[in-house]
């Protein structure tokens, strides 16, 4: 299968001389469409520097970041910004959704940034799909922690993105609710075709996922 997202040799250091730390040591990664991969690990392992580095947030020290053949640090700034609003789609631990818009208004809201129409149909049936056509009125208060997960997958999984990159989306929530978010990644990588890679400590989540890779003291491996 062709890579989606590729990271080749990365290598991330904070600080210099003997303040120096290194975040990533030669990590190499890479999920094709259609894939749902877990990346586990402790804290302070190099989780969240592997994910800001894969989202184009921040440059490695050395190495390559591919993403659909592109590479990343051979753009300019705009580029990597429509790169990272148009390709990739985050779905962040507490959801982030904007407290005074409603389900609907929170979707209208990125076509708007995208400066294009309301996609009407394909919001129904992202919200039917992840069970929310009755929530597309409600308020982010007037949700359960599991219901407003679930709109922030659509957010994410509503501009078309090639990646879809989730940072500990169940940490907030209890063992039926964290099952049900992480099974519905799963449903919509393999339905959708997405590449979606999900950073979890949380190791119970990983029998849903197809490919493992495990973190730890900035060291990458591929689980068997």
């Amino acid at each position: 299968m062709t890579a989606v997202l590729a990271l080749k040799q990365i290598n991330k250091e904070f600080g210099h001389g003997h303040t120096a730390v290194t975040a990533l040591k030669d990590a190499n990664f890479e999920v094709a469409a259609g894939q749902f991969v877990a990346i586990i690990g402790p804290s302070g392992s190099g989780k969240s520097t592997f994910l800001t580095i894969a989202a184009g947030l921040q440059t490695p020290t050395s190495g390559q970041v591919l993403l659909n053949g592109t590479e990343l640090a051979t753009q300019t700034e705009k580029a990597r910004l429509d790169y990272r609003f148009n390709e990739i789609g985050f779905i962040l631990q507490s959801s982030n959704l904007i407290p005074f818009l409603n389900v609907t208004e929170q979707l209208k809201l990125v076509d708007k940034m995208a400066k294009r129409p309301f996609q009407k149909e394909r919001a129904q049936k992202l919200l039917a799909e992840l069970a929310l056509s009755e929530e597309a009125t409600a308020y982010p208060n007037e949700l359960s922690g599991g219901e407003r997960q679930r709109v922030a997958i659509v957010r994410a999984l509503y501009n078309d993105p090639s990646v879809i990159l989730a940072d500990e989306p169940t940490a907030s929530l209890d063992t039926p609710r964290s099952i049900d978010v992480v099974e519905r990644l799963a449903k919509e990588a393999h339905q959708h075709n997405k590449a979606i890679v999900m950073v979890t400590h949380d190791q119970r989540l990983i029998s849903h996922c197809d490919v493992v890779y495990r973190i730890e003291d900035g060291v990458m491996t591929r689980q068997a």
